[in-house]
């Protein structure tokens, strides 16, 4: 339901972590407001604050996720039942979680969360951040809605990967072994990757640094000033 009516739309993530400057609710919310003025059809945003301030800026669908460390895993986004738990209490409707093969916290398993969020509710749907073809593979058999490209690069098996290298082939390896859609998201850093992303089969896409964090934005200029003040 709520990723159908996305396809082939710009969702925005608007996240801000606990050492960045716009670390705030309320800013996040405001950030919100203004990528779906710009036209974006979706939020990604992490903690039940952010979620609870931003719903009451905007009317679109939210991609919920709660990013929580755990000492004996490596899995960070969505890893436990409590944090699925509070998705569901701050109202997000898809909940977005780590579905790679990596070891989860405390010895929870992918298929209890599904089956938890689903006893709990009928109309959430789920995303799986995922990083490679089998992690998509079996998150379709395992009853999510739709798989993002999330974890790409970010994993040990995708160290040095990038969603659009080659042409976006690991997007398209994805959608040729599997039916659900598969969402673009991860280093998506202008219009025109976007654009490819979509051209290349991407359901919707999912950016977030080049939109939201000013402080990466800002390096990107002062790159580029650099390298030309070196020459001058």
């Amino acid at each position: 339901m709520y990723v159908k009516q996305l396809e082939n739309q710009l969702i925005v993530s608007c996240q801000a972590l606990e050492d960045e400057p716009l670390h705030s609710s309320e800013i996040m919310a405001k950030m919100a407001l203004a990528a779906v003025q710009g036209g974006a059809k979706g939020i990604r945003a992490n903690s039940v604050a952010d979620i609870e301030a931003i719903k009451q800026q905007v009317n679109v669908p939210i991609i919920g996720l709660i990013k929580q460390d755990y000492k004996d895993s490596e899995v960070y986004i969505t890893p436990t039942k409590k944090e699925a738990s509070a998705l569901l209490d701050a109202g997000a409707n898809i909940i977005a979680m780590d579905a790679t093969m990596r070891k989860r916290p405390e010895n929870e398993n992918l298929e209890e969360m599904i089956r938890f969020i689903k006893e709990q509710s009928d109309d959430t749907e789920l995303m799986a951040d995922i990083s490679t073809v089998e992690e998509a593979k079996r998150a379709e058999s395992l009853g999510f809605d739709c798989v993002s490209t999330t974890l790409v690069g970010y994993t040990q098996e995708t160290a040095d990967q990038h969603i659009a290298a080659n042409g976006f082939q690991l997007l398209r390896e994805m959608q040729s072994v599997i039916s659900i859609p598969v969402i673009a998201e991860g280093k998506v850093s202008t219009p025109e990757t976007a654009l490819a992303a979509l051209r290349n089969g991407a359901f919707f896409v999912v950016v977030g640094s080049a939109i939201t964090r000013p402080q990466l934005i800002t390096e990107t200029f002062v790159d580029e000033i650099q390298k030309y003040s070196s020459n001058h």
